[in-house]
């Protein structure tokens, strides 16, 4: 793609966004949940940080990550208990 064409693409949006507006209800969702998500993650490794004295370890993936940040401390809490119980 030129870059000319590229520049008068963006030179075009961007007044249209700032005169029609953005939805902002979707990307304040977005916002949310990758909040929510980054926040899993964090707790997920604080959780491996100090398990690691017990030898408790639980895997940072997509699927703990999401099931964390659904559900938050119990959902870690419920993750640590399959590891200690079942696993």
């Amino acid at each position: 793609m030129d870059p000319v064409l590229v520049i008068l693409l963006l030179g075009l949006a961007i007044p249209m966004l700032l005169i029609v507006g953005l939805p902002a209800s979707p990307l304040k969702w977005v916002g949310h949940a990758l909040t929510r998500l980054i926040v899993a993650v964090i707790l997920l490794f604080f959780v491996n940080l100090f398990g690691s004295q017990f030898g408790l370890h639980i895997p940072i993936n997509g699927f703990t990550a999401v099931v964390s940040a659904i559900l938050g401390v119990p959902g870690v809490l419920s993750i640590t208990a399959i590891h200690l119980w079942i696993l």
